[in-house]
């Protein structure tokens, strides 16, 4: 259970800091773009660490205040669970 919870946040993180780089990319070149609900939905599968790492390379979504609030947030809360359940 603990290397496995680690494993799958340690994926959607890797998943969700990408989706954050490909949409600056799409932003900056005009194309079609991710829905902040469908990155939203990363981070909530506990991906938020790594969006939120996203948002800071990339400078991506560092102007709406929802993602400057919920995504740091998210972020510590699956870092709290991860310790947690190694902790136990």
């Amino acid at each position: 259970m603990k290397m496995m919870m680690t494993v799958i946040t340690a994926v959607m993180s890797l998943i969700a800091f990408g989706m954050m780089g490909i949409d600056k990319h799409r932003a900056k070149a005009g194309k079609w773009r991710i829905r902040e609900r469908t990155l939203f939905i990363a981070a909530l599968c506990l991906g938020a660490i790594g969006g939120t790492a996203g948002m800071r390379v990339f400078h991506h979504k560092t102007k709406h205040w929802y993602f400057k609030v919920f995504f740091p947030l998210l972020a510590v809360l699956q870092a709290v669970l991860v310790i947690w359940i190694w902790v136990k």
